[in-house]
This record gives structure tokens, C-alpha cells and sequence, in this order.
């Protein structure tokens, strides 16, 4: 049974990884921005081409680059898919990937989807807990981004 506190480790790993993801997205569709600047502040977020790391630094991505609708939302719900995480063995890194799928609805644009891609991901294990250390986001198909992002297809954010 010595693999056990390894099988432990991984499985808790894994475990908040999934954490971190989901509240990523709980506070992005709720319009949360410095909620998710908070989650992803020990990261360097790469999206298309843009970099964007540090508290403010990414604070004022997400503010600059999606639309906030009346109700103080993006109006979006993103769902995470398709996660696969892998830890290092050392146990103090992991990296995963994962499918996104964003819909939008607002009154006179229908619910639909309007962009997927993938997260890849970075993590380490910093004081006993998981964070963010690298987020690229990738398009794979992009709908109508005009309810969405600022300039519609200029920066991608997702």
C-alpha cells in the first residue's frame, strides 16, 4: 500500500484543480471580474496573442476586452469540459486541458453558442495550496462575439 499517500495526493491535486476551474467560470458569468483576477492572479493569461498577469493587470483585461449587460453580467454560461489534469510527480505542479463551450442570451439575441475552445492550463502547489500559474485560451470556433467581447472581434476573451 505504499502508492497510497501518492493516489491521496493526486486525487486531492485533482480535486481543487477542478475547484479552481469552476470558480473561474461561476465568477466570470456572474460578472465577478476582481473575483476572477483574485483566482488568477499568480498566472500569466495568454489569449490570442495578448498577456495579460498581476491582480490589475488582469482585472483590467476582463474589464477592457468582454461587454457587461444591464443586470451586471456578461450574460454568459460557460461550461467546462472534457478536463484532463495531469500532476508532476513531484506533486507541486500540474497542468490539465480542457474544453469550454460559451452561451449568451440577452433580450433580442437568443440563446446560442457563441464561442469554444480550450484552457490549458498550469498549476503549482504554493503553501499547501493550488493556484494558477499559466491560463491560454484558444479559439476553436467563434458564433456571433457581438454581445460578448468589446469590438466584437477584435480580442477574444473567453
Amino acid at each position: 500500500m505504499s502508492d497510497t499517500p501518492q493516489l491521496l495526493a493526486r486525487l486531492a491535486a485533482e480535486s481543487a484543480i477542478h475547484r479552481l476551474h469552476a470558480t473561474y467560470i461561476h465568477r466570470l458569468d456572474s460578472g465577478d471580474f476582481t473575483g476572477v483576477a483574485d483566482v488568477l492572479q499568480h498566472a500569466v493569461l495568454h489569449v490570442l496573442g495578448t498577456e495579460a498577469s498581476t491582480r490589475e493587470g488582469l482585472l483590467a483585461f476582463f474589464e477592457a476586452g468582454l461587454q457587461v449587460h444591464e443586470d451586471g453580467t456578461p450574460r454568459t454560461w460557460h461550461s467546462i469540459t472534457n478536463v484532463l489534469i495531469d500532476v508532476a510527480p513531484s506533486g507541486d505542479k500540474a497542468s490539465s486541458a480542457s474544453y469550454y463551450t460559451v452561451h449568451q442570451q440577452l433580450d433580442g439575441f437568443p440563446l446560442q453558442p457563441i464561442c469554444t475552445g480550450k484552457y490549458l492550463d498550469e498549476f503549482e502547489l504554493h503553501d499547501g495550496e493550488w493556484r494558477f500559474s499559466r491560463r491560454e485560451v484558444t479559439l476553436r470556433f467563434a458564433g456571433d462575439l457581438q454581445h460578448h467581447v468589446q469590438g466584437a472581434q477584435r480580442h477574444l476573451v473567453a
